[in-house]
């Protein structure tokens, strides 16, 4: 397996103010749509990642605030969209679904978006108890769930939890029966009726003895997913860390490793892909619009396009 970095590509508003924390994309509408896990607003991309970002609410303020700082004491508000999945409708085709990372009741929120034209609709729903189920699956404690990724595979959503293999939680991903997502999503149902089952935990590696957990995942077919993955050296997984290293994996539908390969630095730095989508994916080859948070509230986010090979 191999990755090359084809481009790299700073996001920016039309004011010129950066694409901050930018933790996953989906294809949206014309373009890309970027969620910044510390705002309630997401980037909307119509003319490619180069071009000016234009904001979409996706969530209502939270107390006031759109955007969340640990400097000002409201990081614990912040919504932490993590996943975006495109999920069927059957009528105006998909929804993009964006998932909230789970760890505390401001991160158990879910947001549906879809444009048309110009034309964008966007529903904010509340998941709490489908994350209660979620982390008691997992077995993880609910404080300590970190859901980052997640992808439809068959009939199932897929949602990948990171954890922290150096403080002894393997990073591992459960699967949702979609039907009854979707009819929980469109208030048909419960949300306590969704199906949770089949916990699966990976094994990645390491680098320089941290162990690799999984960022992002999107389906490439016939069962199998391409996850992103990072050496974060933290203790807790509530807590950012240096990233030592980072690696692409492909999976097949039991979760086996088929081909793994380590990430090429960007701009001479180790990159924690945040968020994945997939451009196209021909046989045993794919192109990768990966996105890149400098951890920093001034410094735009980065795309990337990867050119993966397994």
């Amino acid at each position: 397996m191999d990755v090359e970095v084809e481009r790299v590509v700073p996001l920016r508003f039309a004011d010129g103010a950066p694409v901050r924390a930018a933790s996953a994309i989906g294809r949206f509408g014309d373009g890309w749509l970027v969620a910044q896990d510390d705002g309630t607003h997401a980037a909307w991309l119509r003319t490619g990642p180069a071009g000016p970002a234009t904001p979409v609410r996706l969530l209502p303020p939270v107390e006031g605030h759109d955007d969340f700082f640990e400097a000002d004491g409201t990081k614990v508000l912040k919504p932490d969209l993590e996943s975006a999945v495109h999920v069927p409708d059957g009528q105006d085709g998909p929804w993009l679904l964006l998932l909230g990372s789970g760890s505390s009741p401001a991160r158990t929120r879910a947001a549906l978006a879809r444009a048309v034209g110009e034309a964008v609709t966007v529903t904010a729903v509340e998941l709490g108890p489908l994350y209660d189920r979620v982390a008691h699956v997992l077995r993880v404690e609910r404080d300590l769930l970190n859901l980052e990724g997640a992808c439809v595979v068959g009939d199932v959503l897929r949602w990948f939890h990171r954890g922290a293999p150096a403080a002894g939680d393997p990073t591992a991903s459960v699967d949702l029966d979609l039907a009854s997502v979707l009819a929980a999503l469109a208030g048909r149902a419960a949300v306590t009726a969704v199906d949770v089952r089949g916990r699966r935990a990976y094994d990645l590696g390491d680098v320089e003895g941290v162990g690799l957990a999984v960022t992002d995942a999107v389906a490439l077919g016939d069962g199998r997913v391409l996850v992103s993955a990072a050496a974060e050296d933290t203790p807790d997984p509530r807590d950012d860390g240096p990233v030592v290293g980072s690696a692409l994996a492909v999976l097949d539908a039991d979760g086996a490793v088929l081909a793994e390969t380590p990430l090429p630095h960007v701009d001479g730095c180790v990159p924690k892909v945040e968020g994945m989508a997939l451009v196209r994916c021909d046989g045993g080859r794919a192109r990768v619009l990966a996105t890149l948070d400098a951890d920093d509230p001034a410094t735009p986010s980065l795309a990337v396009t990867l050119g993966v090979r397994w």
